[in-house]
């Protein structure tokens, strides 16, 4: 059992078909989280990223959680969590503010003035704020400012990327943590997540994109200059292509996920062959030409819609370090070179880092929002805001207990 001084970190990814917690514990010297924790759980009453039964995913993230508990020996309480779906929004944002008198040092406060001044009126009521970032600050007609905290000047303006969510998704989401008794010490959008997992300073300087490629839906988070640019969600999963082999190939749904886990390609091979499925008792035997014709038209329209949201980000064909993949459909043979193709642009698939310890699977693509999720918690640091509503904001403070009183509260009635 560790001390209750222990500082651990704690990510789950509410994914629509899985959820997946890390707990991570953070050295006490160099603030490097070591994995201690790994928890998967198969989710329900999810749909293309949105809460539509507080049941499922109330039961999935207790279930994750509680197998990353045990295998840990943390009781978690609060941890950084993921919301996904169509409905998040990246809208650019710019405002204005005086400051004081011609000797005033910029201060926090400052910022964080400015920040409400420009999101007044660019985001509808019915949406809450999760992240502002900001591109650049002009202090007294100064450019291309990143931090003017301490500088002296009487005019702050900023131009920044706003990124928000519809209310009733996210209290769906917060009241589904809560179910299983557990707080989110703040929200993270799942593309911007994985991108803190995968990608390093050199790629986000020089401009590419996270497309995390999950069960149900695809995420599109695009980074240049060092900061979060735009970003998008297609209601396109890897449940799609599951779907399709089924009705092609005129079979069960378990049967096609069998196929596409275990057979599908991303790229046509030149031959076709037979391959054969054991499923209940049985041999069932499917071409891989068939396959391949499925798996190749549900691509080519998900990486269509892929290269519309580079369009209309301005960054089609134009991101020097190219896209990273993640997502559990990143695990398909040769969707790289497929994406290469498609986009023309360099593509390689995201493996987590900046943690230590070995865990089973958790170097894989599937596991990086989940990772980053932790990393960002790893980062907290006392109380902070969780999300901006209204001007005011959520506050969570941490705490931690024992293992065991946290299942007898489970299931205590």
């Amino acid at each position: 059992m560790q001390e209750s001084t222990s500082k651990y970190a704690v990510g789950i990814d509410i994914g629509t078909t899985t959820v997946r917690c890390v707990v991570g514990h953070i050295d006490s010297i160099n603030g490097t989280p070591t994995i201690v924790g790994v928890g998967v759980a198969e989710n329900s009453g999810m749909r293309k990223g949105n809460v539509v039964n507080l049941d499922g995913p109330a039961k999935a993230i207790d279930d994750a959680l509680g197998e990353a508990e045990l295998m840990s020996g943390y009781q978690v309480d609060y941890a950084t969590i993921s919301i996904n779906g169509t409905h998040i929004l990246s809208t650019q944002a710019d405002g204005m503010i005086a400051v004081g008198s011609a000797n005033h040092e910029i201060t926090k406060e400052d910022l964080a003035r400015i920040e409400d001044v420009a999101t007044v009126g660019k985001v509808p009521a019915n949406r809450e704020i999760l992240e502002v970032v900001p591109h650049a600050y002009k202090l007294d007609g100064q450019d291309g400012i990143k931090n003017p905290v301490g500088m002296t000047g009487t005019r702050l303006e900023i131009d920044a990327h706003v990124v928000s969510v519809m209310s009733p998704n996210l209290i769906n989401l917060e009241k589904a943590a809560d179910s299983a008794k557990v707080a989110p010490r703040s929200i993270v959008i799942t593309g911007v997540a994985a991108g803190k997992a995968v990608l390093n300073e050199h790629q986000t300087e020089n401009g590419v994109a996270i497309i995390d490629i999950g069960g149900s839906t695809t995420n599109i988070a695009i980074y240049d200059e060092g900061d979060l640019q735009f970003t998008s969600v297609l209601p396109v999963g890897g449940i799609n292509i599951t779907n399709d082999l089924a009705i092609g190939l005129k079979t069960d749904l378990d049967i096609a996920e069998k196929i596409k886990l275990e057979h599908a390609s991303a790229l046509i091979r030149k031959e076709s062959a037979g391959v054969s499925i054991e499923y209940d008792g049985k041999i069932h035997s499917f071409m891989t030409n068939e396959i391949d014709d499925i798996v190749d038209a549900r691509l080519e329209e998900l990486f269509e819609s892929i290269n519309g949201e580079l369009k209309r980000a301005g960054r089609a064909g134009r991101l020097p370090s190219g896209v990273v993949l993640t997502g559990g459909t990143a695990s398909l043979v040769g969707i790289c070179d497929y994406a290469k193709e498609s986009l023309g642009l360099s593509a390689k698939i995201g493996v987590p880092g900046g943690f230590a310890g070995v865990a089973d699977n958790i170097s894989q693509p599937q596991f990086a929002t989940a990772v980053g999720l932790m990393l960002i918690d790893a980062e907290y640091d006392g109380p902070r805001q969780s999300v901006k509503a209204g001007g005011k904001n959520k506050l969570f403070e941490t705490g931690v207990g024992g293992v065991l009183s946290k299942l007898i509260g489970r299931f205590r009635i």
